[in-house]
């Protein structure tokens, strides 16, 4: 079963998962190694992102190294770009309010 993206990046685990993963390809063990949940649970989160296209795995003798394939995280990225003059323009508004307040203050 292919899983969607969005599923995967859905789960808090996962999105650390994939923040490791980013920096360096790791085995499973030493992602297991990362959180305090069982190494069960670990592979259980790994083949969901596996499943999503997220990471691959390449065996390395008796090891499982695991590496990210960022290009699978694009339709995320275009969908949260959309809403980023959004969150832009309210942000400057509020820091425009902010900044209003703080002259009264200053000039009471």
């Amino acid at each position: 079963m292919r899983r969607d993206v969005f599923q995967a990046i859905a789960d808090p685990v996962r999105r650390d998962i994939i923040e490791l993963l980013a920096k360096e390809p790791l085995s499973v063990n030493d992602v297991a190694k990362k959180f305090e949940i069982s190494r069960p649970a670990i592979s259980k989160h790994l083949k969901i992102l596996n499943e999503c296209g997220i990471i691959n795995y390449e065996q390395i003798g008796r090891t499982r190294f695991c590496s990210i394939q960022p290009q699978e995280l694009i339709p995320v990225f275009l969908w949260i770009k959309q809403y980023n003059k959004l969150w832009e323009d309210r942000i400057d508004s509020f820091e425009n309010y902010l900044n209003k307040i703080q002259t009264k203050k200053d000039t009471k």
